[in-house]
């Protein structure tokens, strides 16, 4: 198979960035008026419908779910209730350029965890490289928040943090489900973290309490959960099907512009120079992981 980026792909993957992009930003507004597990669970569970509609029973998908649940429960854990929740928390109090950011040194965790859990993932120089230097530019992120002079508090900055290695976890324990088609892996775990959300949501949070959300709530929770969810999951696995696993990782690096861009048109986020120095310092380290840009300029002419 071809895996190289045409013109097409490119625009896919470009699309796809601006989509996640897009789901800090939606959160922003929605997390204001809707509780974060309660937001959650939304999200989870209108893409889950939707992928469910999408797939309509094609690729054996009820039977890999019963036989699977156990498995489709911790996916659903680690790769979208637990993430998405402290990435709403923190949403709370600081912007969507910044959550975006520091959830971005997920491909950070995903090697360092990968390196112990696994036999066949080691550290090289190079991802040694890439980490610290991603790590860097993290602490150039939270260091003001240890000082009085920091305007988010460190709680904040560090539960995106906390997303990013649980989305690291699940990376390494996903590798299970390579035999399942991938929409059947998307819907499996979206389903099973609906369910996983719904009593935390309903304890947490008492919905039918709350009072009915204004119409541009309403749109920002069905963006994020139909088009920054399940449209963005369908997207994922076209790229990954025309160019594959790599190439789509390569979305890692165009999502905090994006979520950067729509904060600052829109919601009136600004960045400090900490905060651009450590995007720059994450951003660099995730294209040293890549390793893509050595093996270019490495290549004899």
């Amino acid at each position: 198979m071809d895996n190289r980026m045409n013109a097409w792909t490119w625009s896919l993957l470009l699309l796809l960035g601006l989509i996640w992009g897009g789901s800090f930003f939606f959160a922003s507004i929605a997390v204001q008026h809707v509780p974060p597990l309660t937001l959650v669970f939304l999200r989870l569970l209108l893409a889950a419908i939707a992928l469910h509609i999408y797939i309509a029973g094609r690729f054996g998908i009820y039977p890999i779910l019963e036989a699977r649940w156990r498995e489709f429960l911790i996916l659903g854990l680690i790769n979208n209730a637990l993430p998405h929740a402290l990435i709403f928390f923190g949403q709370t109090r600081i912007g969507a350029g910044l959550a975006a950011i520091l959830n971005a040194t997920t491909p950070i965790w995903t090697v360092l965890i990968a390196n112990y859990v696994t036999s066949d993932e080691k550290l090289s120089s190079a991802k040694i490289a890439g980490c610290l230097v991603g790590l860097a530019g993290t602490i150039v992120l939270i260091s003001p928040s240890l000082s009085a002079s920091g305007e988010a508090p460190l709680w904040a900055l560090l539960l995106p943090v906390l997303a990013a290695v649980s989305y690291g976890f699940a990376a390494t324990y996903g590798k299970r489900f390579k035999t399942i088609p991938a929409p059947v892996t998307a819907a499996g775990q979206l389903t099973a973290s609906s369910l996983i959300t719904l009593p935390l949501s309903l304890l947490a949070d008492r919905p039918w309490t709350l009072p009915w959300p204004s119409l541009d709530i309403v749109v920002a929770v069905l963006a994020l959960a139909l088009v920054s969810t399940a449209f963005a999951y369908i997207l994922y696995f076209r790229i990954m099907a025309a160019a594959g696993a790599t190439n789509a990782s390569l979305v890692t690096l165009l999502v905090p512009p994006s979520a950067i861009l729509l904060g600052v048109l829109f919601l009136g986020e600004r960045l400090t120079l900490a905060e651009l120095a450590g995007m720059a310092l994450i951003g660099f380290g995730l294209v040293i992981l890549d390793g893509r840009a050595y093996r270019l300029l490495a290549r004899p002419a």
